[in-house]
């Protein structure tokens, strides 16, 4: 995936001067424009905390390191900014493995500090003592166990640097407790000199010519849009590049909002419960340019019957994710909003496809999204509708994973880059919540919503310490089917009806526990008192957590069933 351009070599002046490896870490920090930090403190990190106490840097206080590090991944996501986690040794630094794995997984810039036990006692199983290097070794972008306190500073500027260039990213630094009481000298004015680490940014031009001439003489063109495209801040360049070429668009789960959802040209999410347009479009292209997605599993659905007789151009930052699940023809290694900006500036002659985008537009209104309203009870869908409705899809939205997630990502528009929020390649229930808190922070004056499912809102629901610290305005809506909706949904279909543990008949109040955090709660059984309850949400100017019961059977649909391709879809149309 693609991110925004930044030179690979890094200078700054500040002053050197003698100090302790904590206090270096906090003016390392400030050097690095660090606004907010998202922790908790315990004993091998307090010398830092002791830093932060007097340096007064704004410190957000999760309540689980879980928490901390999810509302890092929702600031980073939508500022663009890298998010900062400390954290202690220990459970401390094993609670925020998740949260690395997931930022890694969608490539989101963090940069996390854990506390360690001393030097002189590592590899002793020492109170509170993880082997957190080679815990998150898999999971990070780069790792780092400081040793030296005169290496500290030149660690902290190369994990910035690692984090936010290239394929963006998670990186760690773990500091021993004696080393963040050392004294060293603090020069955070060298360079960064990587000589290993060099993300190429300019396309190659010949392989861009390549491509141009590919749509020329392409009948059947559709580009698919990653998240690659919305680290590199490239959505105006692909909708010039779209307009230009007048070539049709899907996109992936987190690439939605680089492309606007009411676009004329846009398809929809494909996929495995992706819009049988953008489907259908995939497996029929005679040219598929992928810019900055991985091709996941859950967007290819059977390898074998992908896009059989497309040529594949895949225009991506990460060389290594070229021609890794999908034979590539056209490969283009390069940040996509370079890329895009070439291939504008090549004004290529476009391809006779205007037969094919007429077809396509058929099909998005033979076959569009659907379900079926029930005056007896609250369809999930509909809630989604209302909400983007009423909110003229201006919000941030965030959600935790599994069906409320799919309907949120096929009946929200998203017409802005940003405003969307989710766990997209480790799929982690309890991420919603917390990303939320970290977005509200990140864009205090636009709406935030959180949508989750009433099981994974129960994994992280601690934080609602946080909206009452704060008063901070999320809205909370719990889709509540009272079951794991989409475990059950797979129970339904591919196991016989057997509900193995996944289903809940019984649950907290969850508007006495709002109440209890002194939040606003409500619970809307009821079809006819939807709009009331959406709007009086939306229209409080603090926290709100609503309590929606919807359908229970529910399922998402159309849905790619395992093993099939794009084009063998269910429940496509109404039954």
């Amino acid at each position: 995936m693609s991110t925004k351009l930044r030179k690979n070599v890094v200078t700054a002046s500040c002053e050197k001067k003698m100090m302790t490896g904590s206090s270096m870490l906090v003016e390392a920090l400030k050097e690095e424009a660090v606004e907010i930090i998202f922790g908790y403190p315990g004993g091998a990190i307090l010398p830092t905390y002791d830093e932060i106490y007097k340096d007064g840097i704004r410190h957000i206080l999760a309540r689980h390191e879980q928490g901390a590090i999810h509302a890092a991944e929702g600031y980073a996501r939508v500022s663009g900014k890298p998010g900062v986690v400390v954290v202690t040794s220990g459970p401390g630094a094993t609670n925020v493995v998740t949260g690395i794995a997931d930022a890694m997984m969608d490539s989101l810039p963090l940069v996390v500090f854990s506390g360690q036990v001393a030097t002189t006692v590592i590899g002793t199983d020492a109170f509170q003592e993880s082997d957190v290097i080679g815990i998150t070794m898999p999971i990070t972008k780069h790792n780092y166990q400081v040793r030296d306190v005169n290496e500290l500073p030149r660690i902290i500027k190369e994990a910035f640097h690692i984090a936010t260039t290239g394929r963006p990213g998670p990186v760690l630094i773990d500091l021993p407790k004696d080393v963040s009481l050392e004294t060293g000298l603090f020069d955070y004015s060298k360079e960064v000199n990587l000589p290993g680490y060099q993300p190429t940014i300019m396309p190659n031009k010949l392989q861009i010519r390549k491509l141009v001439e590919a749509v020329s003489s392409a009948k059947k063109p559709v580009i698919l849009a990653g998240a690659g495209v919305l680290h590199a801040q490239g959505s105006e360049s692909l909708i010039e590049y779209v307009e230009q070429q007048q070539i049709p668009v899907a996109s992936t789960l987190l690439g939605l909002g680089a492309m606007p959802g009411t676009h004329e040209l846009f398809l929809g999410m494909a996929g495995m419960h992706g819009t049988y347009a953008a489907n259908m479009a995939i497996y029929q292209s005679d040219l598929l340019i992928s810019i900055g997605s991985r091709f996941d599993d859950r967007v290819t659905g059977n390898l074998k019957k992908f896009a059989p007789n497309a040529r594949i151009a895949h225009i991506d930052i990460d060389p290594a994710e070229i021609g890794k699940n999908i034979e590539t023809q056209i490969p283009i290694v390069a940040d996509a909003k370079e890329a895009l900006k070439e291939l504008i500036a090549q004004n290529g002659l476009r391809g006779q496809n205007s037969v094919w985008n007429e077809d396509l537009k058929q099909l998005k209104q033979e076959y569009p999204l659907w379900y079926t309203e029930d005056p007896a009870v609250i369809k999930p869908q509909q809630l989604i509708e209302r909400i983007y409705e009423k909110t003229n899809g201006e919000a941030i939205v965030t959600t935790d994973v599994g069906q409320h997630q799919m309907w949120a990502a096929q009946f929200f528009k998203f017409n802005k880059p940003n405003r969307w929020v989710t766990s997209g390649g480790l799929g982690t229930m309890g991420f919603g919540f917390p990303a939320a808190i970290g977005a509200q922070l990140a864009e205090p004056n636009t709406p935030v919503i959180a949508i989750m499912g009433d099981a994974g809102f129960q994994m992280t629901l601690q934080e609602l310490s946080l909206l009452q610290e704060m008063n901070l305005p999320v809205k909370l809506v719990i889709v509540n089917n009272a079951s794991l909706g989409m475990v059950r949904q797979w129970q339904q279909l591919f196991f016989e009806e057997r509900y193995s543990n996944s289903l809940f008949p019984v649950q907290p109040n969850f508007v006495k526990l709002a109440e209890a955090y002194d939040i606003k709660g409500m619970r809307v059984d009821n079809v006819t008192d939807l709009d009331r309850a959406v709007e009086e949400m939306l229209n409080h100017d603090g926290p709100v957590l609503v309590d929606f019961r919807v359908a229970e059977k529910e399922n998402v649909y159309p849905m790619v069933a395992p093993g099939a391709g794009l084009h063998e879809m269910i429940g496509v149309k109404p039954e």
